[in-house]
């Protein structure tokens, strides 16, 4: 995500994320009210955000999960004291830590703690959580799956940046490096997670079926929008067609089923709530700008290490002309995306 808080930062542009947060806060707190365990014999409680990016996001989350842990502390039916938080913020190496630890907000009632890495994989000792949060990230992937990426491979991807529906093969080679990224990353929580604790996670997804030509999710936005940019500008002789066929995005966003199979395939975590929620938030890119800026600041950085910085505004001058000339991508109302929201309980160890 782009850094700072200039004008194509991630901070000043990431309202779309935002917005699902106020719609899973009743099922956050219902779910630790009903299902959360409470040790008694530790005087800690660690929670963990994984993909907090530069904290504009994180923040409201963070309050609302301790304020519904206080409450359920506070309950004449528990009689342990109510515990020291310390709150794990996890992003990649490159996350702009500084821009989140200048603006946590005054008074917080926890203490703050860094953990750079891949949540693919361990980041935290064994027994440290007792509460996982993530939204908006696990669509991200470990790497670019490699057959989509070799011309020799039936699945390469000539001529596209993300998955398409027409192509088959690419989707399989996206879903299957999904599923093993996902199995990581619980297997890995499943390690630094106490017996009993919860995990909330908001997926971004899309539905089972959808028609392009009508309606939209992220996936075709970037894919057909956004690859069809750079593949203008391949052949105004910018760079050569040659680097957009090496370019992938590494994201994916599942269907409900297929994430639903994978957290079932688990064995270390039982799924307490399945939701599919509306995401509000698409409604707030209802300019041309707006959509523009905001899938700036999440590729920017992607794009640069590629392609280098000179043809960045360039190639948004023209993504914006392209939203600006199709009613489908630019009516928030024909953004079919959804949210999942998965909560999960680690199981007896």
């Amino acid at each position: 995500m782009n850094a700072g808080e200039g004008p194509h930062s991630y901070v000043r542009n990431s309202s779309c994320q935002r917005g699902v947060v106020d719609v899973a806060k009743p099922i956050i707190e219902e779910e630790i009210a009903a299902k959360l365990d409470i040790n008694t014999r530790q005087n800690r409680f660690g929670i963990a955000d994984f993909g907090c990016s530069t904290g504009y996001n994180s923040f409201p989350a963070i309050e609302i999960i301790t304020q519904a842990i206080n409450k359920k502390y506070k309950s004449p039916k528990n009689t342990s004291k109510t515990p020291e938080f310390y709150i794990f913020f996890n992003d990649v190496i490159t996350n702009d830590f500084n821009t989140l630890f200048t603006s946590l907000p005054p008074n917080i009632n926890y203490q703050a703690v860094a953990v750079p890495g891949d949540f693919h994989g361990r980041l935290l000792p064994e027994y440290s959580l007792h509460f996982v949060y993530s939204s908006w990230s696990l669509q991200w992937l470990s790497a670019v799956p490699e057959a989509v990426a070799d011309g020799g491979s039936p699945a390469w991807n000539k001529g596209e940046i993300l998955y398409t529906r027409d192509k088959t093969l690419v989707c399989d080679a996206y879903l299957d490096r999904f599923d093993k990224d996902i199995g990581s990353f619980l297997e890995s929580r499943a390690v630094e997670m106490v017996s009993g604790g919860l995990m909330a996670l908001l997926v971004p997804a899309v539905p089972e079926f959808w028609n392009p030509e009508s309606e939209y999710t992220i996936p075709s936005d970037v894919g057909y929008l956004l690859g069809s940019s750079l593949m203008d500008m391949a052949k105004k002789g910018r760079f050569s067609e040659e680097k957009v066929d090496s370019f992938n995005l590494p994201y994916y966003f599942p269907t409900p089923e297929q994430l639903k199979v994978i957290l079932i395939k688990n064995q270390s975590f039982t799924i307490e709530r399945f939701e599919i929620l509306n995401n509000p938030g698409k409604h707030t890119l209802a300019s041309v700008n707006a959509r523009a800026a905001c899938f700036r600041a999440v590729h920017e950085r992607l794009l640069t290490d590629h392609f280098g910085s000179a043809i960045i505004d360039e190639l948004f001058e023209l993504y914006t002309k392209k939203l600006e000339a199709s009613p489908v991508f630019v009516n928030p109302d024909n953004d079919k995306t959804i949210v999942i929201l998965a909560v999960l309980k680690r199981k007896l160890i």
